[in-house]
């Protein structure tokens, strides 16, 4: 008879030093793609106690790009403005080793002839995945992990008198238990360390006020923000642990090195599904590892929410200089009718068009909408439309943009349609 199981997964903050510079590799992404939708871009960023290093290829017509304001800029809202944190925008030193793209790859993504046929940057598999978890078809347990520590950010940002000591690295894990069939039944465990002034000269009080703060102020404000059901699996029995070491002062960059792609999970589905193990942050859509993971995510989320199936992964394949993929993958996980995945899979290669440049053209990839997606996630959150001043064939213009448009359920219709549903 199978048994109930846990599962965890977990979230970092935007002043996590691996944010940090996944902010940084976007901020600098989408300055280029702001001057130069063609740019190509791979932008990995370094950081540690006050000192950024960014290095990288980078091939754009886009010139007097200031990488060096940029970068301050970034840091500077994420939080760290302070000379006693360690990693202070206005001072920190700034190293950059950025060059041209090289050429032997360049060859495989650029032709003046055939664009819809433009190769996949690189060779490699991306997944994406879906579950009926939440409203947003993500996995519980990351959902619940990034939006605890959202609520905590704005209280840092907007509303500093109630929690006036935080500052800006953080992390949380959350552990649910499901049925064992994989319904989502309680929160189990709850994990939150945050940096902190050092407002008392006792560890012991400092946790204790940081704790009663995430249970009177904190916690409450997430259970609220959620759906009914998914507010009911807090029945005041779960475990907490708020800075379980006592003390979390020296943080962020100068108390442990950041470096672009080192968090792919917390990205992704918190361990859940699959991952193919390339990064997002710092490159251009050309490089499948980004743009293939967008699609993979739309197609089973779209899938899921159709009615296909309940849960969903989607793998992609490509070999570099190749435009359709090498394989489709589609895993039901057992929901389906006998071989109805392989099915599943020739059905979504018919009804979509996994070109790279026809992904970059579907959602609008070439857009700078990439730093947002830097910090919590980008998968689950709700697309959005904004107006931005861009330089196009010479000339600028306001144009609207939109932002996580591959979590969009516009294929939902046509899918239904598909399979009969």
């Amino acid at each position: 008879m199978k048994k109930n199981y846990l599962f965890t997964s977990e979230s970092v903050s935007e002043g996590h030093p691996d944010k940090v510079a996944d902010q940084i590799s976007d901020a600098i992404l989408d300055a280029y793609l702001t001057l130069d939708p063609d740019a190509h871009v791979a932008c990995e960023t370094f950081c540690t106690t006050d000192c950024v290093m960014v290095a990288g290829e980078i091939t754009s017509t886009a010139t007097g790009l200031d990488i060096e304001r940029i970068i301050r800029d970034t840091i500077r809202r994420i939080g760290y403005d302070r000379p006693e944190y360690g990693f202070d925008a206005d001072t920190c030193e700034i190293i950059q080793r950025l060059h041209e793209q090289s050429p032997d790859i360049s060859r495989g993504v650029r032709r003046s002839t055939g664009l819809m046929d433009q190769g996949a940057g690189d060779q490699g598999m991306m997944f994406g995945y879906a579950c009926r978890d939440t409203q947003e078809y993500m996995p519980l347990a990351v959902s619940l992990s990034h939006r605890m520590l959202q609520i905590l950010s704005d209280i840092r940002h907007n509303e500093p008198s109630l929690m006036p000591y935080l500052r800006p690295d953080a992390k949380t894990q959350f552990t649910v238990d499901f049925s064992a069939r994989h319904k989502p039944l309680r929160v189990n465990t709850i994990v939150l360390s945050t940096q902190h002034d050092p407002f008392a000269d006792d560890d012991a009080l400092m946790q204790r006020r940081i704790e009663a703060d995430v249970r009177s102020i904190v916690l409450p404000r997430l259970i609220a923000s959620l759906p009914p059901k998914t507010a009911a699996l807090f029945d005041g029995d779960f475990t907490l642990h708020v800075n379980p070491t006592g003390k979390f002062v020296i943080g962020g960059p100068a108390g442990d090195t950041g470096l672009t792609g080192r968090k792919i999970i917390v990205d992704t589905y918190g361990g859940r599904g699959a991952h193919g193990g390339g990064a997002f942050s710092g490159k251009d859509p050309s490089k499948v590892d980004r743009s293939a993971a967008y699609a993979a995510r739309h197609i089973a989320k779209n899938l899921v929410a159709a009615g296909v199936c309940d849960e969903c992964l989607v793998q992609l394949a490509y070999a570099i200089g190749v435009a359709q993929p090498v394989s489709v993958f589609v895993d039901s996980y057992r929901k389906y009718d006998e071989d109805g995945d392989a099915a599943i899979a020739a059905k979504i290669s018919e009804l979509y068009d996994l070109r790279p440049a026809a992904i970059i053209s579907r959602f609008g990839l070439k857009n700078p909408i990439y730093e947002p997606t830097a910090s919590y996630g980008h998968f689950g959150k709700k697309p959005y439309v904004r107006t931005m001043r861009l330089l196009r064939d010479g000339a600028w213009l306001d144009r609207e943009v939109e932002f996580f448009p591959w979590e969009k359920l516009d294929m939902v219709p046509t899918l239904r349609t598909a399979f009969g549903l």
